[in-house]
């Protein structure tokens, strides 16, 4: 199903606030790596907020999106105070890790091991 223009809107709005609410109570960077909100998603009634977040070099995302679950009621009651002209209802705030930069680190690696071995099939054959 296809997102709506109020959907998108409401998504971009809350993506840019909590964004700027990460960085002010210093989530954007956990565990000695760097947090950083992927997308937003939020549903066709608007009433919950899939915020997916990338981790960088973070040991242990499962934990750093456990710090961050569990930041969640302050970070929707920040995100309230800064919406409520724009929003009549807050959505529910739901983190999901966002492991697409992992898959494509494991693809560049495996790039990688493939042109070192390119060559030698190249000259096993001369």
């Amino acid at each position: 199903m296809q997102e709506g223009k109020r959907q998108k809107q409401v998504a971009g709005l809350i993506q840019q606030e909590i964004n700027e609410i990460f960085q002010r109570l210093g989530i954007t960077m956990l565990d000695g790596g760097m947090v950083s909100i992927s997308s937003v998603k939020v549903t066709p009634d608007l009433l919950e907020a899939r915020i997916y977040l990338s981790f960088f070099q973070v040991t242990e995302p499962k934990k750093t999106l456990k710090k961050i679950e569990e930041k969640s009621w302050e970070i929707k009651k920040e995100l309230s105070q800064r919406l409520r002209h724009q929003l009549r209802n807050i959505p529910e705030l739901k983190f999901f890790h966002d492991d697409t930069l992992d898959h494509v680190f494991r693809m560049e690696e495996l790039f990688k091991k493939i042109k070192k071995e390119e060559p030698r099939k190249d000259s096993q054959g001369d």
